[in-house]
């Protein structure tokens, strides 16, 4: 089989012949569509997007483009892009955006016919979420210098991240009107702009109080700044940051930075949760899933545990 680095990759995507305007716009006219009908979140909109300019640079023109598009088309392009090693992930995610602009086409009547209906989805192998152990956590939250103004944000966004298992896209533009502190809990909008309230905790309610009003007053430059947690000169963290973020505290707690990331924090979230007796639809709400079988993906963490205890501990294990 030839396979490719995801470098090699790109690379090849880029040598692909330019989008051609009737494309470009009906792509656009697509997205608009479905963000106006399902809400979806602009990160999905941009996926969606770069998955079916993908698609028509490489059919440049062939069946006449996107409004043309045919079965054996997809069938090509899928096997070309497996060919190349793209993983069944990825498929999954471009054939969710080509179904979902075939099914607009013919909502809208530009077609009589759906050509992704015969493209089966990819099957994808059910894995397991990285979840950290507590102390690993408490070392992690621990780790930021307190005394600047910049650790005391860092504390307060990582305690909050945790103790209310936020997407790291829900935390870097959080408002700031959004905390209710009297209350303990916090409103996040979430995938779709589904809103949420989310219990803070005492602890990280503790921590963002002393954010609020030591750190944040020294880093804003602005007092109409509306996000809760700000860089410097009182922009919004980008996603990146608070990435780094994470990944640079956990360095200084002994853990490794490759294991870390701000979604292995939202995992260890969901996994202690469940592990100290929660609900598992008490969980779907506060991680805001649209359907529990996502959620119930954290059974299988807590059953894994089981499997190792058993294995450590009993004499016949």
């Amino acid at each position: 089989m030839e396979t490719s680095t995801p470098a090699e990759r790109r690379q090849l995507v880029n040598s692909l012949p330019e989008l051609r305007d009737e494309d470009a716009g009906l792509i656009a006219a697509f997205l608009d569509a479905t963000w106006g009908e399902s809400g979806l979140a602009r990160a999905t909109l941009d996926s969606y997007r770069r998955d079916l300019e993908g698609l028509a640079r490489w059919l440049d023109g062939r069946a006449g483009g996107l409004k043309g598009l045919g079965t054996g088309e997809l069938f090509d392009y899928l096997a070309w892009r497996t060919r190349l090693g793209w993983s069944a992930r990825s498929n999954a995610r471009w054939l969710s955006a080509v179904r979902s602009f075939c099914g607009w086409q013919l909502r809208r009547g530009a077609r009589a016919d759906d050509p992704s209906a015969s493209l089966d989805s990819p099957r994808l192998p059910r894995s397991i979420p990285k979840a950290l152990a507590e102390s690993q956590v408490e070392a992690l939250l621990r780790a930021p210098d307190t005394s600047d103004p910049v650790g005391l944000r860092d504390r307060a966004l990582l305690e909050l991240m945790y103790a209310c298992g936020l997407r790291v896209s829900e935390l870097a533009t959080l408002p700031a009107a959004a905390v209710n502190l009297r209350q303990g809990v916090l409103r996040v909008t979430g995938k779709g702009g589904r809103d949420r309230l989310v219990p803070m905790g005492e602890e990280a309610r503790h921590w963002l109080e002393r954010y609020l009003a030591e750190a944040r007053p020294q880093l804003v430059a602005r007092r109409d700044a509306p996000w809760l947690f700000v860089q410097p000169g009182g922009e919004a963290p980008t996603r990146q940051a608070v990435w780094h973020l994470v990944k640079r505290h956990a360095a200084t707690a002994g853990i490794d930075p490759a294991r870390l990331s701000p979604h292995v924090l939202r995992h260890s979230f969901a996994t202690h949760l469940l592990n100290h007796g929660a609900d598992l639809r008490a969980l779907q709400m506060l991680l805001g899933h649209s359907s529990l079988s996502t959620t119930q993906i954290y059974t299988l963490v807590a059953r894994e545990k089981l499997k190792q205890l058993v294995a450590t501990h009993h004499p016949r294990g």
